[in-house]
């Protein structure tokens, strides 16, 4: 992994917990909402950044800091197929 990727993620994450952060405590964000956060162009070059938005999230689950969901229910971040949310851990 380049220097880059690494600031990237670490971006990511930064970006996932401030955004919950600011949010009522029982809110979900998608991965997009932190991918356009960090993403510093025009247009949609921020759809690049789902995939590494979505590994921060499953980074930040093993960490405990929150919870990828499906449905409004807790799902394995390996098992998590489609469209996927993010909240705080309960």
């Amino acid at each position: 992994m380049t220097d880059s990727e690494q600031r990237m993620d670490r971006l990511l994450e930064r970006a996932i917990l401030e955004l919950l952060e600011r949010r009522a405590p029982t809110a979900t964000i998608c991965p997009s909402d932190a991918a356009r956060a960090v993403y510093s162009g025009e247009g949609d070059g921020w759809r690049a950044l789902m995939e590494p938005a979505r590994r921060a999230a499953r980074r930040l689950v093993a960490a405990g800091e929150v919870e990828i969901t499906q449905g409004g229910h807790p799902v394995e971040p390996a098992k998590a197929r489609g469209p996927i949310r993010i909240r705080r851990a309960r």
